[in-house]
């Protein structure tokens, strides 16, 4: 049985204001720490291992926050496998363009219940525990699955929740939930993270990744990925099975 959590520490140059990042290993979130690091914060970078089909992307947070200095990278663990229900919890198979998936028509499998609603929980109660009243993500409502819980409605509605539902926010703090990739397509998001110096080959954003961290090129995350790299004009580092992308 793993421990609840696991923190490792870093070491931070100048103190600044802390702040909770959420890091899935995947490129959207690595440039949000990024950003995060760029504003002035000190990054505390927040993975959730909570039953995913694979753990190479838990492994590439932990290779992203180092990369890009968090200040300590702490993983928790919450079992939504023993509830299912999406395709990345339970026995159901992945969606992909061999099987003539559509991404944005309607809300794919892959949807895991409640999973930004519990994540960004997890973060607001480390926030508290650390004074810090600044929480990143890397929800995007432009390029993206359909997904309910990547909308600007849901942040604006947590942000609320956050500062009703705390001691920290009762008392006067103001929480804030910074989306800074919420209206960018995925080309922008591209640019921006080699701006910020992040080494995209270091992410894992495949829902049905390798052990090795390799993509399959078919599923949703591999298609929105390929198609951002390739409309910023970039060469796609991504690692994928067979050594190329089919599809």
């Amino acid at each position: 049985m793993p421990p609840a959590t696991d923190t490792i520490f870093l070491p931070m140059l100048t103190p600044t204001k802390p702040a909770v990042v959420l890091v899935s290993g995947g490129m959207d979130s690595a440039v949000v720490l990024a950003i995060a690091r760029e504003a002035g914060f000190a990054p505390h970078a927040l993975s959730v291992r909570y039953g995913q089909r694979h753990t190479s992307e838990l492994d590439a947070a932990a290779r992203v926050a180092r990369a890009l200095g968090a200040v300590a990278h702490k993983t928790v663990h919450v079992d939504l496998r023993s509830i299912g229900g999406s395709a990345l919890t339970d026995d159901i198979a992945v969606p992909t363009d061999a099987d003539g998936h559509v991404i944005g028509q309607g809300i794919p499998s892959t949807y895991v219940p409640a999973r930004n609603t519990i994540m960004l929980s997890v973060a607001l109660g480390w926030a508290e525990v650390l004074g810090a009243t600044d929480l990143f993500c890397g929800v995007n409502a432009v390029d993206y699955s359909g997904y309910p819980d990547c909308r600007p409605a849901f942040i604006t509605a947590f942000e609320a929740l956050a500062n009703l539902a705390t001691k920290a926010g009762v008392e006067g703090q103001k929480f804030r939930v910074h989306a800074p990739l919420l209206h960018l397509s995925k080309a922008e998001i591209v640019r921006e993270g080699l701006r910020l110096g992040v080494d995209f080959a270091q992410t894992v954003s495949c829902y049905q990744a390798d052990p090795e961290g390799r993509a399959c090129g078919h599923c949703d995350a591999c298609r929105l990925r390929a198609q951002g790299f390739a409309d910023a004009g970039v060469a796609d580092p991504t690692r994928y099975v067979n050594g190329a992308r089919i599809g």
